[in-house]
């Protein structure tokens, strides 16, 4: 039976030749012929991979979290998860992996194929058609986790589901995926569906593409919630990329800041409005030749400053209901 598998698996490689491909096309080929289905090679492959970058890039974060040196360096460095933030936080996203993301990443092999996404096939496609189509996805995304996540502000959507991830204030590296199991099959459409809507159209899109993107957006994602901006942080280097400093501030505020990757939705609609009066009262004080110790205490009054007015705003978005309708952006509350 098993050889009678691997056999069959054989004939998806039988027109290949294996001298024109590089290692890791042949790698490819190989973990296929070895599993011996495509499908379950896919849904292992996608499976692994997603859990292997995920936690492997959110161990950095850990380390530096309990590194005192980097506290320099935190956007809230009075707020350091503790060990039991930590663990609560891996089991629930553990949870929301197994029960939401692995039978979804099951079936994308099937579904992948039907739309005419290349899996199993070898070689790759050249990086001057991968380039595109990444930047494709960045940009949907960005777009559908804007107003998705606008939409989760509302009152029974924020109560029932996106509460979760806003328990944390200050967020780490570990709570990217600290959602309601709603919220990441929510939220996780726009990872995939870029992709998915890209190949029915275009029908030129590989699966190796598609790793290559979740990979870029969970390093995204889990950087935007580290709750760290270093000097070297991408944000510094292009501008309209949101990062940490840019995300961390709708933790803190509950307002503001919707967007995913980009800064552009957020300032074309008008929903940074409280975040860029924040950054600029820092940079006012910054500019006025206060100590560094008298900077710091700003910082922390403004932060807190934020942090009340983002409770009163979020009692607000609770009390909504399904009589009072949705209102497009958060619920604003008045600066004292």
């Amino acid at each position: 039976m098993v050889n009678s598998t691997v056999s069959e698996a054989s004939l998806l490689y039988a027109n290949t030749d294996f001298t024109k491909l590089n290692w890791l096309e042949t790698q490819w080929a190989a973990w296929y012929l070895w599993i011996g289905n495509p499908i379950l090679a896919t849904g292992l492959a996608s499976f692994l991979l997603h859990e292997v970058v995920y936690f492997g890039r959110a161990i950095p974060w850990i380390i530096i979290d309990a590194t005192p040196y980097f506290r320099k360096w935190k956007l809230q460095p009075t707020k350091i998860p503790t060990a039991a933030d930590q663990w609560a936080c891996t089991k629930q996203v553990l949870f929301s992996h197994f029960t939401v993301e692995l039978p979804v990443i099951w079936l994308f092999h099937p579904m992948a194929e039907f739309f005419g996404m290349a899996t199993w096939q070898v070689p790759f496609p050249h990086w001057t058609a991968i380039v595109p189509q990444i930047m494709f996805f960045f940009v949907f995304e960005d777009a559908y986790h804007y107003f998705a996540h606008q939409a989760l502000h509302w009152g029974p959507l924020y109560k029932h589901i996106h509460k979760i991830h806003h328990q944390y204030p200050a967020p780490f590296g570990l709570a990217a995926e600290y959602a309601h199991p709603a919220e990441v099959f929510i939220l996780g459409t726009g990872t995939i569906f870029g992709p998915i809507l890209y190949c029915m159209f275009r029908r030129d899109l590989h699966i190796f593409t598609v790793y290559l993107w979740i990979v870029l957006r969970l390093f995204q994602a889990i950087d935007s919630h580290s709750g760290y901006d270093f000097p070297w942080s991408l944000q510094h280097i292009l501008p309209f990329w949101s990062g940490a400093e840019h995300h961390d501030f709708h933790h803190m505020a509950f307002v503001n800041n919707f967007s995913t990757s980009f800064r552009w939705l957020d300032r074309f609609f008008g929903t940074d409005s409280k975040y860029r009066e924040y950054r600029a009262r820092l940079k006012a004080a910054k500019a006025s030749g206060m100590t560094p110790e008298e900077y710091a205490k700003m910082e922390l009054r403004l932060s807190e400053e934020a942090e009340r007015e983002g409770v009163a705003a979020e009692k607000i978005a609770e009390n909504l209901s399904f009589k009072t309708g949705f209102t497009f952006g958060a619920p604003k509350t008045k600066v004292q």
